[in-house]
């Protein structure tokens, strides 16, 4: 349904003609930039690697992807890649575009600097993204918004084409709090699973047994469930990588703390994050955590 004021056609016209530029074409940025091509949407992008992304047109520069773009999305790998992107965007003529951050990195980066944003004509939100390339590429990922409401209708008009689970969560800064909120819940989970596989593997249940269980019934969550064929060794691709995730809780640890509170269970779950590191799984799928807990008795 659209919200009050907005006509539908009006809003597709505006959708159809706006041009996206992504900076940053690592797995996360590819996909959002293919995903915007397949719903639509002309797409140019910029990484520092120069990675190619099939199908998606490369800009030399930020400058000139920033001239040829309506919308800028920043996928980037860490707090000081941000920090450097927006200051080269500042430098460059904002009038009339957006900025999208969905990184996962602190809120404070975009808000200290949301104030040169507005004075350059343009807007800015945080909207990190819950899930990895393939539910963006599947358009089911979950997208958490934080800016005022006019930045955040525009956005929401925008990333739809990439996931209509869409939250507007509250001001800016507070769709990276959500994110933390709603990833550290998955990595308490698996921080659960890694007590208690052992106990299956002693008390004889086997992991598949135990798995298929724990997903059938209220104790599941839909992140194990879709997991079940790589925790059991039948399919290796990777969604989401350890090194990934234990980068995230670093973020998510340091935006606990910025509120003045803490998170015993994150960090425990960063320390067994830390072992599987130490053991050459930095690039397996979180899922391998799974089977290797089941395995350590």
């Amino acid at each position: 349904m659209p919200r009050s004021g907005i006509n539908s056609a009006d809003t597709q016209r505006r959708r159809d003609m706006e041009r996206i530029g992504v900076i940053g074409l690592g797995r996360m940025g590819g996909a959002i930039a293919q995903r915007m091509q397949a719903e639509g949407h002309p797409v140019i992008g910029w990484t520092r690697s120069g990675r190619p992304v099939e199908g998606t047109a490369l800009a030399p520069d930020i400058a000139t992807l920033v001239a040829q773009s309506d919308t800028l999305i920043l996928s980037l790998l860490n707090d000081d890649a941000v920090a450097s992107v927006l200051d080269a965007c500042l430098a460059c003529d904002l009038s009339g575009k957006q900025i999208i951050e969905t990184s996962t990195v602190v809120p404070t980066i975009l808000q200290d600097r949301i104030t040169q944003i507005a004075q350059k004509g343009a807007t800015g939100v945080d909207a990190p993204i819950s899930g990895g390339p393939d539910l963006v590429m599947a358009g089911t990922c979950g997208v958490f918004i934080g800016g005022d409401n006019a930045a955040a209708a525009r956005a929401s008009d925008t990333l739809c084409a990439i996931s209509a689970r869409i939250f507007h969560v509250g001001p800016l800064g507070t769709g990276l709090v959500m994110k933390t909120i709603n990833n550290s819940m998955l990595q308490c989970y698996f921080g659960g699973l890694d007590d208690m596989m052992p106990l299956a593997k002693r008390a004889g249940i086997p992991l598949e047994t135990a798995i298929r269980i724990l997903c059938g019934g209220p104790a599941g969550v839909p992140m194990i469930a879709d997991r079940i064929p790589k925790i059991l060794g039948q399919d290796t691709t990777v969604g989401f990588t350890i090194s990934a995730a234990h980068k995230d809780n670093d973020v998510f640890q340091r935006v606990v703390q910025a509120y003045g509170l803490t998170s015993p269970t994150l960090a425990n779950a960063a320390k067994r994050q830390r072992e599987a590191l130490s053991e050459g799984m930095g690039e397996d799928d979180p899922a391998a955590l799974v089977t290797a807990a089941y395995g350590r008795v």
